[in-house]
């Protein structure tokens, strides 16, 4: 048994956060929350996927958050960590990725995403509640791109000057790429990409708010 309601408020999420996380409605979450019944399997999966957790296993909230208090904080470096660039990917990404003149504002030392090749702003509503607009986002260039990882988050760059942000799903088209936003408000539809049209793309690692 897990207290569902304490995980969420631990995090400040709304039902509705919940709800969109596990792709169920919200007044599911408020009977679960309510009768303290157990997730689906596949529940558990979203979960433990969206908030880093290894095991699909039922957990004790209490022993989830201090495992993350024991994590290492981000922090501003100018020494150490990965270049952070005031700029959003979405408007003004280009700046980082054509002109090698351009200067980070600072390093970001997150041990946990020290792998990637830079920090962004993003804006936009159609990754939340996974990425929020006003984040920043740690990305990392994949140099490969005859094989992209389905169900994975990713920044693209198209060669018409197009940048986004989504899920990678799976298309009909073996040519094609489709691209699945979180946010399910019918202004946020599913499109197919001609995988021609890519210039570059970037995994997206993880979000957090600007330091």
């Amino acid at each position: 048994m897990y207290d569902l309601k304490g995980f969420r408020q631990a995090f400040g999420l709304t039902q509705k956060n919940i709800a969109d996380i596990l792709e169920c409605g919200q007044a599911n979450v408020s009977g679960m929350e309510k009768s303290m019944r157990d997730l689906e399997p596949e529940q558990y999966k979203k979960l433990c996927a969206r908030f880093d957790v290894a095991s699909v296993d039922k957990f004790k909230v209490s022993d989830f958050i201090a495992s993350k208090k024991t994590e290492a904080e981000p922090a501003i470096s100018y020494t150490t960590g990965v270049p952070y660039y005031n700029v959003d990917f979405i408007g003004g990404f280009d700046i980082v990725l054509n002109d090698q003149t351009a200067k980070p504002e600072y390093l970001i030392d997150f041990k946990k995403y020290n792998e990637a090749t830079c920090w962004c702003n993003v804006t936009g509503h159609s990754m939340e509640p996974e990425i929020t607009h006003g984040d920043i986002i740690a990305l990392k260039k994949v140099e490969d791109m005859s094989f992209l990882p389905l169900g994975e988050v990713y920044a693209i760059v198209t060669k018409n000057g197009m940048r986004t942000i989504k899920r990678l799903g799976p298309s009909s088209d073996p040519k094609c790429y489709t691209l699945v936003p979180t946010n399910k408000s019918p202004e946020y539809g599913i499109q197919e990409l001609p995988k021609n049209m890519i210039q570059c793309v970037f995994q997206v690692l993880g979000c957090m708010k600007r330091l």
